[in-house]
């Protein structure tokens, strides 16, 4: 079953496909391909220091932007916190990542289609006493190695980096790392590079969003 999109939650890269903000998540795509000659990134954590600086709104867009140009996509939604990957895409909670990883459901029990070719979203599912200890289990490594035979492109929504160590754990298992700022300070920036780097967290760049040259569109640089 497709299910529809949210229009409320700025997925522009679907509803305006030729505007410059659509262009601008197309810009990043293809920057993240030219940031690994030798190496494809086929999975990619978008991060925030704080709350409230867009990361799923990014990771959302940047995921329909790779559907766009042909990939097999899959957005999983590994806030276990505060999860809003349901909203954005209309989908259910009711099941999602947290109930195969307690082996309730199969892996394609939880998988959703969307209203955008080749994208597919898992949802967070009910919110679990411990998502550290459930995102660092064997269990979440087998899920991600069956994901990486089915799809190009993996794509992963997390708490803040210093609000939990949620987003610590889940880069250790991925290519790369985006970092989405718009009004964390300076200092809380680099904390959370800092910290994503302390785990050797291939560090991709920074999306600048809400900046001052046009209304949310992102920025990208690498490093």
């Amino acid at each position: 079953m497709r299910h529809s999109i949210n229009k409320s939650h700025n997925l522009v890269t679907s509803i305006r496909p030729k505007s410059s903000i659509s262009e601008a998540y197309r810009t990043l795509r293809t920057n993240i391909l030219f940031s690994s000659v030798d190496d494809k990134i086929r999975t990619i954590m978008v991060a925030s220091a704080q709350a409230g600086e867009g990361k799923t709104t990014t990771v959302s867009n940047l995921a329909i932007a790779y559907a766009q140009e042909g990939k097999k996509v899959l957005l999983i939604d590994t806030d276990l916190r505060k999860p809003l990957l349901h909203q954005v895409f209309n989908i259910s909670n009711y099941a999602g990542l947290t109930n195969v990883l307690t082996n309730q459901y199969e892996l394609q029990d939880v998988v959703r289609e969307t209203l955008i070719d080749h994208l597919d979203v898992i949802t967070s599912g009910p919110i679990p006493p411990n998502p550290s200890e459930m995102l660092s289990s064997r269990k979440m490594k087998t899920v991600l190695n069956e994901v990486k035979d089915l799809y190009d492109v993996i794509l992963f929504d997390t708490p803040p980096v210093l609000a939990v160590t949620d987003a610590l754990i889940m880069s250790s298992l991925c290519d790369g790392v985006i970092l989405v700022v718009s009004t964390a300070k300076k200092g809380l920036v680099k904390k959370a590079k800092a910290n994503l780097e302390h785990v050797n967290t291939r560090f991709l760049g920074v999306v600048l969003n809400n900046v001052a040259m046009g209304k949310e569109i992102p920025y990208y640089y690498g490093e």
